[in-house]
């Protein structure tokens, strides 16, 4: 079984080859895959060195299984690639999520709708923490309106999020991928601004909850709040059901 990683030198391709690693899948034949400029360096697997190849040829590897953390852009252009020539693409970017003929999958809530679907979405963090906790709830008691706010770490930015996080601790200089210090700070909106006043990562929230559950009546408004810390978000979640419910049911 060939298992394709695009981004295995980012901080999610990182954790995608450590977690690869730990499950243990029976004759798994892993290709990392990065930028051309880290073609030919080496990331360490399971006891072993791997090189590093470009996404060229790991199109021509024929995989049978492909996951891609490297931004919306490289998955729109090379997902439908490996697609074709049979591979099955697991998504990590936002490139496909709302597209209505790509399952966006939590296989805990709805893998019953991969099917032979070729390229599967994979939604924000942020949504699948909030989804798997509400989704036994919702489907008991329906689910009207819910009020969240997030409080997302760093980490999430990528690694030079954390870069700058780290230099700013030390007092130095640093490239900023956010547009003020983020040390000893906290941003009160993730992503861009839209038009509507909120943000991408807001809407992330908003958007792909309706569709994991497959319902857009839901009422949802998001807050998101970027904090200067390593690893893990936090949620505050507030909701509102259609029919009646015990408490100590809930909990």
């Amino acid at each position: 079984m060939k298992i394709g990683v695009i981004g295995a030198t980012g901080l999610v391709g990182g954790m995608i080859l450590k977690v690869l690693e730990e499950r243990g899948f029976p004759n798994q034949e892993i290709i990392p895959v990065a930028t051309q400029k880290n073609v030919g360096k080496e990331v360490s697997f399971a006891s072993r060195t791997l090189k590093i190849v470009s996404i060229e040829e790991a199109i021509n590897a024929e995989c049978d299984y492909v996951i891609f953390s490297a931004g919306g852009k490289t998955s729109k252009l090379y997902a439908p690639m490996f697609a074709e020539r049979g591979a099955v693409v697991i998504d990590n970017s936002s490139a496909f999520r709302t597209e209505d003929d790509i399952p966006l999958v939590v296989p805990e809530i709805n893998a019953n709708i991969i099917n032979d679907s070729r390229i599967i979405a994979n939604p924000n963090c942020s949504t699948i923490q909030m989804v798997l906790a509400l989704a036994p709830l919702h489907f008991k008691y329906k689910i009207k309106r819910v009020v969240v706010s997030t409080y997302q770490s760093i980490t999430g930015t990528g690694i030079k999020a954390v870069n700058q996080l780290a230099q700013e601790e030390k007092g130095e200089e640093a490239e900023r991928v956010y547009p003020y210090q983020i040390h000893h700070n906290l941003f009160p909106h993730g992503g861009d601004f839209m038009e509507d006043g909120y943000t991408t990562e807001e809407l992330k929230l908003v958007d792909e909850t309706r569709k994991i559950f497959s319902d857009n009546s839901i009422q949802i408004t998001a807050t998101v709040v970027r904090v200067p810390v390593l690893g893990g978000h936090s949620e505050s979640v507030n909701v509102e059901f259609e029919n009646e419910f015990d408490i100590k049911n809930v909990f």
